[in-house]
């Protein structure tokens, strides 16, 4: 018997019915195996929730809308994984609320950014992008050097994440103000305290200021320079070894 589509190209109902058991049934395909492995994210080596300096600096580049021009998102095509590193991880962007993948690139992506140039170079490139990069259309963010980072609000923000699954401790957020201190401070009590409590933190002055409070390019350069740096990918293995 042959079937003819006009039945439910003249029958509307009949076209609404059809149409909600067909999303149905793709959608059980994409939900239903979800129900039945542990995570969606694999456990990976090396990850752990932002520090308070590097989160205080993430929220700046929120707010600068840095992610409408750069993209946290490195695939798995051999053109991306040669120019900017190993692909991203789910796991990488676990804590991040919300997480900044994305596809547009006026800018070139910044997975992997952390450690490719020195702190001088990010402060420069804020003050002056065309004199670092020329042809760049980035604006500038010379005031970033000259604001005072407000430091009291950090605890909030990080109770305000552990509300939505991020594994900040009571001690963390206790010490959530001195440790933001204590990144910009090395050689103390206190930077030594916030390279513990979150491993492969790194502390200095990143301004280039040794002198003055911490900024906001203090921050925002943290939060940039820690990008990609947590995972060692000489001894990653998406099979296992370095899953826990």
């Amino acid at each position: 018997m042959k079937f003819s589509h006009a039945f439910f190209e003249k029958n509307t109902f009949a076209l609404l019915i059809g149409t909600l058991i067909v999303v149905s049934i793709g959608g059980l395909v994409e939900i239903a195996p979800l129900f039945f492995i542990g995570s969606t994210i694999e456990k990976v080596q090396g990850m752990r929730p932002y520090a308070p300096l590097e989160l205080a600096g993430r929220n700046i580049y929120v707010r600068e809308g840095c992610y409408n021009c750069h993209s946290q998102m490195i695939r798995s095509l051999r053109d991306e994984v040669e120019r900017y590193g190993h692909y991203s991880l789910a796991a990488e962007s676990m804590y991040d609320h919300p997480f900044q993948w994305g596809s547009k690139r006026t800018g070139p992506d910044l997975a992997r950014v952390g450690g490719k140039y020195s702190d001088a170079w990010h402060v420069d490139h804020m003050k002056a992008p065309r004199e670092v990069v020329p042809g760049s259309v980035m604006p500038g963010y010379p005031f970033l050097a000259e604001r005072t980072l407000d430091t009291d609000s950090i605890a909030a923000d990080m109770k305000a994440l552990r509300a939505v699954g991020v594994p900040y401790t009571d001690e963390m957020i206790e010490n959530a103000k001195a440790d933001l201190l204590g990144q910009i401070a090395p050689d103390t009590k206190g930077g030594k305290a916030v390279a513990e409590r979150y491993p492969k933190a790194q502390v200095r002055k990143f301004d280039g200021n040794t002198d003055g409070p911490p900024t906001e390019m203090d921050a925002l350069i943290a939060y940039l320079q820690m990008l990609g740096t947590l995972v060692d990918f000489t001894t990653f293995d998406a099979a296992g070894p370095n899953l826990r």
